[in-house]
């Protein structure tokens, strides 16, 4: 896949990498477009959405947008109307369609977020809490705040090792990825984390 604008979220990271994808008319997916950066063999792959202008030594045109994610999700089509766009830039002309496609990847990881398992409205309303009080700790004492963020780091490696060998035995890497609202690579790497393991044995 060539280079490409995209979005994540701090929970759920590469997981749910999102970007605005392209159709082609007939509905494929482009591949991406190739330039050239010197005389030699030197160049980037690109697949962001406004280079598929259908302009020579561009890609092709794009007849649609869409949300994509990297867990294989992708949003409804948004139809790019060509004779309305004329001589403008596609990045200007379609910049609210790819704003649309934004936002519909964030209902889509919001749904994730509904997906996984839930957390009791008294931990999300401390965790809350925390990060509140320690964002105004940092206005009078960054270096106390700092040692606060440590102090939670600490805290989640003791609190989550136990969990995490209790989760390995009774649960399978599909049943933990997605309660956590991850793939089965970054809910092993995760659980191995914390529970002291390899996440490749």
């Amino acid at each position: 896949m060539g280079e490409r604008e995209t979005w994540t979220t701090e929970e759920f990271g590469s997981s749910h990498e999102g970007a605005v994808g392209v159709l082609l008319a007939d509905g494929t997916v482009p591949a991406p477009v190739f330039f050239d950066t010197s005389s030699g063999a030197d160049g980037q792959s690109v697949s962001q959405w406004n280079v598929y202008d259908g302009q020579i030594a561009h890609g092709p045109r794009a007849a649609a947008l869409r949300a994509v994610c990297s867990c294989g999700w992708n949003g409804r089509e948004h139809k790019l109307d060509w004779e309305s766009i004329g001589e403008q830039k596609l990045i200007e002309a379609a910049h609210g369609t790819a704003d649309t496609c934004m936002e519909d990847w964030d209902t889509h990881t919001a749904e994730v977020d509904q997906s996984a398992i839930p957390l009791p409205e008294t931990v999300t309303a401390l965790l809350d809490q925390l990060h509140e009080e320690i964002e105004k700790l940092a206005k009078t004492s960054p270096l106390a705040a700092v040692r606060a963020a440590r102090r939670l780091e600490v805290t989640a490696g003791q609190v989550g090792y136990c969990p995490a060998h209790d989760a390995r035995q009774d649960t399978t890497a599909e049943q933990a990825a997605a309660a956590l609202g991850l793939n089965e690579d970054a809910a092993r790497k995760l659980m191995a984390r914390f529970g002291h393991w390899s996440p490749y044995r």
